[in-house]
């Protein structure tokens, strides 16, 4: 497929722009062009055409079953996006006063209340932008916490399981804490041995994803509370797998001081190539003090954003978060009311039968029941046919799945995480199995083929190291011919005599 500079042609336009009989706006001279942009120049049908071949080659949740373990990759129910497309939700001006804001406001603080009664925590925050945001966010009102107590400068450390999501090391660093690990016991829990050593008075707190990015709920959780609470610290939970437990078991009630959302995966928000998304956060009341600003009150029968928290950690993001988030979110809640049981309970269902029938055929780390998601092993499979999860993950593709997570977590070699979510059939996840275990007996009799592969994609296998460290972000005309032979000045006179 040739790329839209490709099929450029000089003097072809897909659009002309009126020409009003106003004088033209001057530029400042340092930052004028010096020369016309190197746009495509090409006729609307063949960019029509080109944005919608492109758009054929995408996969999605809307084409295809989409196991991507640890990211809640589930259906979105078009009539949310009919709700958020009303005019009074989606032409709503971020700075509009609050009296004339009062249908937005309300349904912000419905969902406030909403998810703490989901969570078992009084207080909710919806400004952080996504998970990871909610994260630091959460790390942030640690710091707060206990510099308010008079602890800050003890309690330097915060402790993190060897399967966490990399967002969390990272969100520790950038809140100037240091990192202690530690490990898994053979039957994925928390290695409650290596745990006690690690806890003291220097500890701020705990991250922790439960159930784990195994797939594993920690069967030694109460006791890690009261680890973590008789050394005074605090109790985070990273929301990433909510979807395992919602309507079902909550995070406040386990001992957890603070926990964020992911609305973009719980809660069924779009959220394909890196956005949008939506990470509200939950606290205790004695956390309630360090939350951002604005918070969204409720004033007898009208709404309102309160600025005035002496004790806050200020703005987290512009205005008050991803409004459009909200809204998609609140509507799918409100459409199920009670049943969000229902919805947890059909992910662990849909896993676990998925994970019996593939265990044979791969390997599974930990012979336990897993929640929504769960991990299998292809080191077998490299060990006595050279092949790898790489190539697994790439053969799949043939079958017409989008592969899921691989190489992660990173304590299970050659690992495959898998969740299939609650919104697939059983049709649909038994073809997958059927994919997989065909792919293991391929593994066996033909190597090559998964060596080799994807192939009957429009793209081939790619060398992944260079395309991360060296990425094309951008058309270099200076790498290419120019296919008419008329070289550069042609093309460009075209454009400034448009």
């Amino acid at each position: 497929m040739k790329l839209v500079y490709e099929k450029s042609e000089p003097g072809r336009r897909a659009s002309s722009l009126p020409r009003p009989a106003l004088p033209a706006s001057e530029v400042p001279e340092e930052l004028r062009r010096m020369s016309p942009p190197r746009l495509p120049e090409i006729s609307e049908p063949e960019l029509v055409r080109h944005f919608t071949a492109l758009a054929d080659r995408t996969f999605g949740v809307d084409t295809g079953f989409y196991p991507l373990g640890s990211c809640t990759m589930k259906h979105n129910p078009r009539v949310n996006e009919r709700v958020v497309n009303l005019p009074g939700f989606r032409d709503l001006h971020p700075l509009q006063e609050e009296d004339a804001s009062q249908g937005a406001l309300e349904l912000m603080w419905r969902l406030q209340e909403i998810l703490g009664e989901i969570v078992a925590l009084p207080a909710v925050s919806l400004q952080p932008a996504a998970g990871s945001q909610g994260e630091l966010t959460g790390l942030l009102l640690m710091r707060a916490y206990f510099a308010d107590r008079g602890e800050g400068d003890r309690r330097r450390e915060v402790v993190i399981p060897d399967t966490a999501h990399g967002t969390n090391p990272a969100s520790v660093t950038m809140a100037g804490y240091e990192l202690v690990g530690v490990k898994t016991d053979p039957r994925g829990n928390v290695d409650l041995d290596d745990l006690r050593g690690k806890v003291g008075s220097q500890t701020a707190g705990l991250m922790l994803t439960n159930p784990s990015t195994l797939g594993l709920f920690d069967e030694g959780i109460e006791e890690i509370t009261r680890i973590f609470h008789q050394a005074g610290a605090l109790m985070y939970y990273d929301g990433a797998n909510l979807n395992a437990i919602c309507g079902i078991s909550r995070p406040g009630d386990f001992g957890f001081d603070i926990v964020h959302f992911n609305l973009h995966k719980t809660f069924s928000q779009p959220h394909g190539g890196g956005g949008p998304g939506g990470g509200p956060i939950a606290v205790r009341e004695r956390l309630e003090p360090y939350l951002p600003v604005p918070a969204v009150v409720r004033d007898g029968g009208t709404f309102r954003l309160d600025y005035e928290r002496p004790k806050t950690i200020g703005k987290v993001r512009g205005f008050c978060g991803p409004f459009g988030v909200f809204v998609r979110s609140y509507a799918y809640i409100r459409s199920f009311g009670p049943a969000l049981r229902e919805i947890s309970e059909v992910a662990v269902l849909n896993a676990n039968y998925l994970l019996a029938r593939l265990k044979d055929g791969y390997e599974a780390p930990f012979d336990r029941l897993c929640m929504h998601e769960f991990v299998l092993s292809g080191r077998r499979l490299k060990r006595e046919h050279g092949v790898t999860t790489l190539d697994v993950a790439k053969r799949l593709m043939d079958y017409g799945f989008h592969p899921p997570t691989i190489y992660f977590p990173l304590i299970v070699p050659e690992a495959l995480m898998i969740e299939p979510t609650e919104t697939e059939a059983k049709e649909t996840l038994d073809a997958f199995a059927e994919a997989m275990l065909e792919i293991a007996r391929e593994a066996a009799e033909q190597p090559e083929l998964l060596r080799e592969a994807p192939h009957v994609r429009p793209v081939k296998r790619l060398d992944e190291v260079r395309a991360a460290k060296r990425p094309v972000v951008r058309y270099r005309f200076e790498q290419h011919d120019d296919p008419h032979g008329t070289g550069e000045p042609r093309q460009l006179e075209a454009q400034k005599g448009a």
